[in-house]
């Protein structure tokens, strides 16, 4: 909070005193006006971030204040404090454009808490405005630290030919990864060949690496390249490489080690120039730990290792995917780009995401399809998602708590399948009925 300006305009000094004494020992940068014409100048002069205004004021009301602030400083966020609490203030304040109100006299927490909320809310708009990904980050968005180290390793893996192994879980963007280490490093203008070994039958696997020539086997009418013939003086991708039967792995060890194939119905050798990339959301040395996987081909891949985290991981990247899908999305749909209100933003950003950024891009895309008014409301989003709730430390959570988010959990990972969601839980579907309306009546007392 060391950047973030805060200007506060009461009558009171007292109250002055208050707001300082309690914000600047959290890092805020506080200014204090007792008057709105004192305040003008320093909007002006200054970028402040968060304007803290008293609601009944000499001469000019911080009404009056808020809405010049709306018309002339769209950015800076607004709460409004009262000696004099009444709904009707608190609404035509929240209607003029105030984030938060809050009645005097307030705790330390109270104010912390409701300028913790003001803040978080433009961290939030900050990220969905910004432009889409940095041309320093290989063409992969993110700022996280966590994806801070993954353009490191990017880099360091670029600037050399070694192998790599990438590892995360699904729909996590190993392959991005892989071709921005492609695409960054000498063998850029050079084929990147990506290979899903999971779709290969063990039948077909010399075919489809090494390539046939003609007649080498029934209903071989003509030769045809394999995916190292074809990725010669490039990359090649091994994606899913945990899932390699023993047979490939034998064939991919071979060609690794010694540069040399032959085609499936030939004796000749040729000889390979290409990069191994590999990318797997197994853990492959617990495999070659229990035999399953071979350690010799496990040391060959993994000079370069780079591990991919998982969305949940990742903060406000979660913000700007969603702003990079729900442009992309409507740019295709020719359509102006919805926006999503602030409760929406806020569960999205707390949702745990199983299915990481490949179920964020789907969500978005269905939104954007489906949804026909804006802003996109938490109501819109799937029901297992409004049900999802923050994880507080589980020593200050209820019981009713953990048991609706067991059964949230359970949902997602059936996909919203109830009759199977009921099957695990142990309840009939009626029960489970009765307790996702007991979930929806919860959450709205919560909030």
């Amino acid at each position: 909070m060391s950047n973030t300006r805060i200007l506060a305009v009461d009558d009171s000094k007292s109250t002055l005193e208050v707001l300082k004494r309690n914000l600047q020992p959290e890092g805020y940068e506080v200014y204090t006006c007792e008057r709105v014409e004192e305040a003008l100048p320093l909007l002006e002069e200054l970028e402040i971030d968060l304007v803290i205004t008293d609601y009944r004021m000499p001469k000019t009301s911080g009404l009056e204040l808020i809405k010049h602030i709306r018309a002339n400083y769209p950015e800076i966020e607004i709460m409004m404090i009262t000696g004099y609490p009444s709904i009707p203030g608190a609404v035509e304040a929240i209607k003029d454009g105030a984030g938060e109100y809050l009645a005097k006299p307030f705790t330390t927490e109270e104010l912390l808490s409701a300028v913790g909320r003001i803040m978080e809310r433009r961290q939030r708009r900050r990220v969905l405005s910004s432009p889409d990904t940095p041309p320093d980050n290989f063409g992969i968005i993110g700022e996280s630290p966590a994806m801070q180290k993954v353009f490191s390793r990017i880099g360091k893996a670029a600037g050399t030919d070694a192998n790599v192994l990438i590892s995360g879980d699904s729909g996590t963007g190993k392959e991005l990864v892989a071709r921005a280490v492609h695409y960054n490093s000498d063998r850029r203008g050079a084929p990147f060949v990506p290979v899903n070994c999971t779709a290969i039958p063990d039948s077909l696997v010399e075919s489809e690496l090494f390539g046939h020539v003609k007649g080498a086997f029934t209903g071989a009418k003509e030769g045809r390249a394999g995916f190292f013939e074809i990725a010669h003086g490039g990359s090649i991708f091994l994606d899913e490489i945990g899932d390699a039967s023993p047979n490939m792995q034998a064939k991919l060890l071979r060609v690794i080690q010694s540069k040399e194939y032959c085609k499936v119905g030939s004796s000749r050798v040729n000889t390979v120039d290409c990069r191994i990339l590999a990318a797997t959301h197994k853990d492959l040395k617990g495999m070659v730990d229990e035999g399953s996987f071979r350690e010799d081909l496990y040391y060959r891949m993994n000079v370069v290792d780079i591990p991919v985290p998982s969305l949940a991981e990742r903060g406000d990247d979660i913000l700007a995917l969603i702003n990079h899908f729900l442009t992309k999305f409507s740019r295709a749909m020719h359509r102006t780009p919805p926006t999503l209100n602030d409760d929406t933003l806020k569960t999205l950003r707390n949702h745990a995401w199983p299915g990481n950024v490949r179920e964020l891009e789907n969500l978005i895309q269905r939104l954007v399809v489906i949804v026909d008014h804006d802003p996109i409301v938490p109501t819109d989003l799937p029901e297992t998602m409004r049900f999802s709730l923050a994880k507080e430390g589980s020593v200050n959570r209820s019981l009713a708590e953990v048991e609706f988010e067991h059964i949230s959990n359970v949902l997602t990972m059936t996909q919203d399948n109830k009759t199977r969601a009921a099957e695990i839980l142990g309840i009939n579907r009626k029960t489970l009925r009765e307790k996702l309306k007991r979930m929806e009546r919860f959450i709205q007392e919560k909030g």
